[in-house]
């Protein structure tokens, strides 16, 4: 959930003041981590959802403002288009039955966000990238109306000097142009925070990158974007592409993307992502506040350090640092944003508990796989699991080069099993969500394989213009995901893909 601002309008002395005020709140965080002073021995996980607005023929429909009005509930954000929104769960303990939490905490706020769409004849959808999208839904007339996008849309594009460049080559080729950062808004996504203590962050953070890959394999949602169909997890690359502020040149020289997997693994912890995050990426937004860090931890308080969160917070790595405050002590996350929304609820949970159990595995159950794994082997299979999704081929030490369906059978879930044991999880609900988890790699069907399937159906077999199809999908999608049944169980058949309206 983003951060207020009230300018737009940025001076070469607002740089300048704010460069300087950035390495001072990072001098600051490395004194509150050297004396100690940042909350321990809680692992707490939080999870962030972003899902659709749509009308009755599965088109976007821009009425996030009456919606929100409507719900009237701080547990509900705007998200950067008109058409999208967010919802979050309360941190809690990683122990118990938090899992089961969870899912009842995401199936409510569905419940009550579709309730209040409902009076604006909208539905709400969980899904990576809406197959129906258009050119025109996507452009800077659809912008929510917070101050921050606009200030975010022309930053990048400034920085740019130049129009963004969208050219992704999957199973057809997109190639176009905008002059708007609205293509990001059709990225919707699940992000999992996990309160992780600063001694051993770097071990959390590492296993964080090396699960990626498989994590994005298994749970791949979103294969089409503006008519084509691309990769399994388009998401991914349009997501770096829609917020790219290097030119081709810069791109060329070597400049860091913001939207950024990293370089490398971390030895020592988590500054040196801020000192990263100072060292290559310039300001977007360079809004100083008029309190001194070094005077509030004098006077005995916490500072906020709020411009070194806010640059943080336009650094888009996948597996991003946070730096918060709760209960008058700071305390650090890691933010894992490579997920994308949906299918279902039940699905979403799988996937969260999929997650912090390998987190837990590779970090606490056994030897860091990460000294016997290059980065860029880590790297490579986040972007073989976004492009080919569960049929990707992926490394994994030890084994070498494996299909994500036998690494996730045979390696993947044992290890997420061991994981959450360790942490305490209910054995019921480790059995209940990591079965989700092993029939959707038996049966190779996750969401960008149930949306790829069905519209080949109905396209072969209904005599549907491929616009047709993909809306009679999507319609179908709606109808599935409310149902919430998990997606490896979704019908493809032709009549059956295409519902009541076969």
């Amino acid at each position: 959930m983003g951060r207020d601002i009230d300018t737009i309008q940025f001076t070469r002395e607002d740089r300048r003041r704010y460069r300087e005020k950035v390495k001072m709140c990072l001098r600051v965080l490395e004194g509150l981590i050297d004396a100690g002073r940042f909350s321990t021995g809680r692992r707490t996980l939080g999870v962030e959802l972003e899902v659709y607005l749509t009308d009755d023929r599965a088109q976007v429909l821009p009425v996030n403002a009456e919606v929100l009005a409507a719900l009237a509930s701080p547990d509900f954000q705007t998200e950067l288009a008109q058409f999208n929104m967010e919802f979050a769960t309360p941190p809690r303990p990683v122990q118990g039955d938090c899992f089961v939490q969870v899912e009842d905490e995401l199936r409510q706020s569905l419940i009550r966000a579709s309730a209040k769409a409902e009076d604006f004849d909208a539905h709400v959808v969980m899904i990576g990238i809406l197959p129906t999208l258009t050119d025109f839904d996507v452009t800077e007339q659809n912008l929510s109306a917070n101050p921050r996008y606009k200030a975010l849309n022309d930053a990048i594009l400034n920085a740019r000097g130049e129009d963004l460049i969208i050219h992704i080559e999957g199973d057809e080729t997109l190639s176009t142009v905008t002059n708007s950062i609205l293509f990001e808004a059709a990225c919707t996504s699940m992000q999992l925070h996990l309160q992780v203590d600063p001694d051993d962050f770097a071990r959390y953070w590492n296993a964080a990158q090396v699960v990626s890959g498989p994590l994005v394999a298994m749970a791949a949602n979103s294969p089409f974007f503006l008519g084509k169909r691309l990769h399994h997890e388009t998401r991914i690359a349009l997501f770096e592409q829609a917020t790219d502020t290097r030119t081709e040149e810069l791109a060329e020289q070597g400049v860091r993307p913001r939207v950024w997997f990293g370089e490398k693994w971390l030895t020592q912890g988590v500054l040196e992502l801020f000192e990263e995050n100072v060292r290559y990426f310039p300001s977007l937004l360079p809004i100083t506040e008029a309190t001194d860090p070094d005077e509030i931890l004098a006077s005995g308080d916490i500072p906020r350090l709020e411009e070194l969160t806010l640059h943080n917070g336009t650094v888009y790595r996948w597996n991003r640092p946070v730096y918060d405050i709760a209960g008058g002590r700071p305390h650090l996350r890691i933010e894992n944003r490579v997920l994308p929304a949906g299918p279902t609820v039940i699905d979403c949970a799988a996937n969260v508990a999929l997650y912090y159990g390998l987190l837990a595995g590779l970090a606490d159950t056994q030897a860091p796989v990460w000294p016997e794994m290059s980065f860029t082997a880590a790297e490579d299979n986040f972007f073989a699991a976004a492009r080919y999704g569960i049929g990707a081929e992926l490394y994994w030490p030890g084994i070498g080069m494996v299909g994500a369906q036998e690494l996730m059978l045979r390696h993947l879930i044992p290890l997420a099993q061991r994981g959450l044991e360790a942490w305490d999880i209910d054995a019921s609900d480790i059995d209940r969500y990591l079965s989700i988890i092993e029939r959707r790699a038996v049966t190779g069907r996750n969401g960008a394989v149930w949306q790829i399937e069905a519209f080949d159906h109905v396209l072969e077999s209904h005599g549907l213009s491929r616009a047709a199809a993909r809306e009679a999908v999507t319609t179908r999608y709606t109808e599935l995901h409310q149902q919430g049944e998990p997606v490896h169980t979704w019908p493809v058949t032709a009549g059956d893909a295409l519902g009541n309206g076969a």
